[in-house]
């Protein structure tokens, strides 16, 4: 029987204290079922997409993400006005979290089941931009516009810092097994290779703009995040590691100024210490490595 010691006390309050932000009240749960229950699945669990997403450098590439996506104002005005993400950020989180470990890890019955209630609820989102722009979220082009900024994101966060970053056949073989998610979610023209995905990233370029819904974000996510005084300083290292991997021309439309040596290489370091700490804290109740069945599905 492992013998209780106060570090090894320690590191399991900080896992579940991480585990019930991330993944909610019923964590153990849901892991366990998502992770433990045997059949097929859409992807292998050691495949570069189970490599990213199961990564403590998902929570940077997550900030990194959200402050990237806030830039078009169609998809930030769909955030800002149903996702509910200031009156209830660790919900939003957890349903986002979820979604991810679903859909890259669990059964792939279960991956279908929780695209089809994302596809559900996107066909009730609509509305209008302060500047009379209508919106939809299931709109094809803004649904390709939010996978592109998260793949992207997660992306660079692992090959900085991830574990074990991927090579380049690795790194494209991520962006074609993301796409497998954003057709199943009706986005279309989405690029399988890391060349695309900087072409399609590119191609948006014009299209976005500052908003006062992205500032409002980018106040909230960087400045007042919905945490515990305590709890605030880590935070500020996955926030200062995601804000380090913000392409240049983000910066200005974001309110954040250029990026300094001295704060690209806090970042890094930053980034490195939060992720370290994640892994120490996550690896012995990590499920991936003890998973039954993970033959990949027909996808």
């Amino acid at each position: 029987m492992p013998v209780t010691t106060p570090l090894s006390s320690a590191r399991s309050a900080v896992a579940q204290a991480l585990l019930a932000r991330v993944a909610g009240p019923e964590a153990t749960a849901t892991r366990a079922r998502i992770h433990g229950t045997p059949g097929p699945r859409w992807f292998a669990a050691d495949s570069p997409i189970g490599r990213v997403h199961g990564d403590a450098s998902m929570f940077a590439g997550g900030v990194r993400a959200l402050l990237l996506q806030s830039l078009h104002p169609r998809a930030m005005a769909a955030v800002a006005d149903h996702s509910g993400y200031r009156s209830d950020p660790w919900g939003r989180l957890q349903r986002t979290a979820t979604f991810l470990a679903t859909t890259t890890f669990a059964t792939a019955d279960d991956a279908a089941q929780a695209v089809a209630i994302v596809r559900a609820v996107h066909a009730h989102i609509r509305g209008t931009t302060p500047e009379g722009e209508p919106y939809e979220a299931s709109d094809p082009h803004l649904l390709r516009w939010v996978h592109v900024a998260e793949v992207d994101s997660f992306l660079r966060a692992h090959q900085r810092l991830g574990r074990e970053p991927l090579d380049e056949a690795g790194c494209d073989e991520y962006v074609a097994q993301s796409a497998v998610i954003a057709r199943a979610l009706g986005a279309e023209g989405v690029p399988v290779t890391v060349a695309e995905l900087d072409e399609v990233l590119t191609s948006y370029r014009p299209e976005l703009a500052p908003s006062a819904a992205a500032a409002e974000a980018a106040e909230f996510l960087l400045r007042r995040p919905p945490l515990p005084l305590p709890a605030r300083p880590a935070y500020a290292l996955i926030a200062a590691a995601g804000v380090a991997l913000m392409p240049a021309w983000s910066r200005e439309p974001l309110g954040l100024r250029p990026a300094t040596a001295h704060e690209q290489r806090f970042g890094r370091v930053a980034g490195r210490v939060a992720t370290g700490t994640i892994r120490w804290a996550l690896d012995p109740v990590d499920p991936v490595q003890v998973r039954p069945e993970t033959t990949p599905a027909e996808t």
